[in-house]
């Protein structure tokens, strides 16, 4: 795990250098980006919203949320998060780096990603209001299943990247972040 570690720490940002850059939105949020080695390959780990949630039903998204004050440390936020949506203890994560703000557009959140490298196998203890099920997704998987699609939202056409991985459809400000992260790992991909 340490040289997948150290490998990493060469290709991301560090939270200090994320943390100067700005992204659209007017609250911000941070995001755990859990990845581990398994046979040979990163995955990550994702959260697939409950279907019956009034924002973001339905969808793929990393463990995150907003600060719980103002001043918290983007870094503590995304771990906190993570322990609550899926049962990811923070001592289990060894945080590794970040990846550039993402803005989203309807809810003016800038969220703040960070990646940390866990062991594999963790039983995963989704939060029942909120997670309907933890999705473990083989960054090669997601790079095959890249695909630039203009989808429909709210009535709007938008013109997205989008990650399918056998019936699971990421776009939106997670896809932004997942094609941020596959950008920097492309060295070791």
């Amino acid at each position: 795990m340490e040289a997948t570690a150290d490998r990493l720490r060469e290709l991301l940002l560090t939270p200090e250098q994320a943390a100067e850059m700005d992204a659209h939105g007017q609250t911000d949020a941070a995001v755990l980006v859990p990845l581990y080695l398994d046979s040979g390959a990163l995955h990550a780990v994702f959260t697939k919203r409950r279907d019956d949630l009034r924002r973001h039903a339905g969808e793929i998204s990393f463990p995150g949320g907003r600060q719980d004050f103002p001043d918290e440390d983007l870094r503590l936020t995304a771990l906190r998060e993570a322990d609550e949506d899926i049962g990811l203890p923070p001592d289990a994560v060894e945080l590794v780096g970040a990846l550039p703000p993402t803005g989203t557009f309807v809810t003016s959140y800038r969220i703040y990603p960070f990646v940390g490298v866990i062991e594999p196998g963790h039983a995963w203890v989704p939060q029942p209001t909120e997670v309907e099920e933890v999705l473990e997704l083989s960054l090669p998987d997601l790079v095959n299943g890249f695909e630039l699609k203009r989808l429909i939202r709210r009535g709007v056409p938008i013109k997205t990247p989008t990650y399918t991985v056998g019936p699971n459809l990421v776009w939106g400000a997670t896809a932004r972040i997942v094609q941020m992260l596959l950008e920097r790992l492309e060295p070791i991909l």
